[in-house]
C-alpha cells in the first residue's frame, strides 16, 4: 500500500478522513511547517511518499522545471471546496488501485489523469 505525504495546503480534515480510512499520510503541518515547495518534494522522495496536494506548481516543477518527483504526486482539483465533500472526495481518490509511484495524477470529479513522470 502506497504511502502518502500531504502538503500544507491539504486542510485538517482531509488528513484525518484520509487517516480514518487506513491510508498511511503524513502531513506538512505536523512535520515541518511553513516550508517551500522544493523541500517539500524533497521530504516526499526521502520518505518516499506519494505526494498530495492542490497546488499545480507540483506539475510545473516535475514537467517544465526537470526537477524530480519519482515519488508520484497527486493533484486534487475538486469542484468543491467543503472541507467534508474534499474528504470524502480524496478518500475515493486514495482507495484507487494505482501503481502512483514515477506517476502525477490529476484527480477531478468523475475524471483521473495518470501520466507517467519525466
Amino acid at each position: 500500500m502506497a504511502k502518502f505525504l500531504a502538503n500544507e495546503n491539504v486542510p485538517g480534515e482531509v488528513v484525518e478522513a484520509a487517516r480514518q480510512a487506513g491510508h498511511d499520510l503524513a502531513w506538512i503541518c505536523e512535520l515541518t511547517p511553513g516550508i517551500d515547495d522544493n523541500a517539500v518534494l524533497a521530504a516526499s522522495l526521502a520518505e518516499k511518499r506519494v505526494l498530495l496536494t492542490f497546488d499545480k506548481d507540483f506539475g510545473e516543477m516535475a514537467f517544465r522545471q526537470g526537477k524530480a518527483a519519482t515519488c508520484g504526486v497527486i493533484l486534487l482539483r475538486p469542484r468543491l471546496r467543503e472541507p467534508d465533500y474534499v474528504a470524502r472526495f480524496t478518500v475515493a481518490v486514495l482507495a484507487q488501485q494505482i501503481d502512483w509511484e514515477g506517476h502525477f495524477g490529476i484527480a477531478q470529479e468523475g475524471k483521473l489523469r495518470v501520466v507517467p513522470l519525466p
